[in-house]
């Protein structure tokens, strides 16, 4: 019986951590540098339409004419990152998606938000290996101007992130988070 050959960006979605001697990790920077040519074209696009149609092509997705995106948005990868509908992403933010990124239904991103699924262990022997997480954020969730969110992390429904919060644990449904690291404010 023949066994099937994982890839590097299926492995990565199973949050496998990626040796950087692992025979793959040269096909991460390939499709990084064909995201960068779409992303280009993206962000000197001024019809919401067509960033729309191109953000498509980098997430390998339909994005849905609800979803709003100001750019520049800047994305490593694409094609881990899934976006639901009456989604408003503001100006500059930062999306590594190696990891996988998924943001629900009528989330808000204030500008400069930094949406990082990958990350580098703490021991100097191992850091240059890629460490990565899924970022979910769902339903209804605000996350305020130049947050951080982390790999591994989830984003409770109508949750609030405040701005400069760096997150590195979830985030309960209904309630605001603030601080480095972010620890709860209160309940909604």
């Amino acid at each position: 019986m023949a066994t099937e050959t994982i890839n590097i960006f299926q492995r990565l979605r199973n949050g496998e951590t990626i040796l950087p001697n692992d025979p793959e990790a040269y096909k991460m920077i390939e499709k990084c540098n064909l995201t960068k040519k779409l992303l280009v074209e993206m962000n000197n696009a001024t019809e919401p339409s067509e960033v729309r149609s191109l953000l498509s092509q980098i997430t390998n997705t339909e994005i849905d004419e609800s979803t709003t995106v100001f750019t520049p948005l800047y994305i490593n990868y694409g094609k881990h990152t899934k976006i639901g509908k009456n989604v408003f992403i503001n100006f500059d933010c930062t999306f590594l998606d190696l990891g996988g990124i998924t943001i629900e239904d009528g989330v808000l991103i204030a500008p400069k938000v930094s949406l990082l699924s990958e990350g580098h262990p703490i021991e100097p022997e191992n850091r240059h290996s890629l460490k990565v997480g899924h970022i979910h954020i769902k339903k209804n969730a605000w996350i305020g101007a130049n947050a951080t969110i982390l790999q591994g992390v989830t984003i409770g429904e109508n949750a609030v992130v405040a701005s400069c919060a760096v997150v590195s644990k979830d985030v309960p449904d209904n309630t605001i988070v603030g601080g480095i690291p972010a620890k709860i404010i209160k309940t909604i």
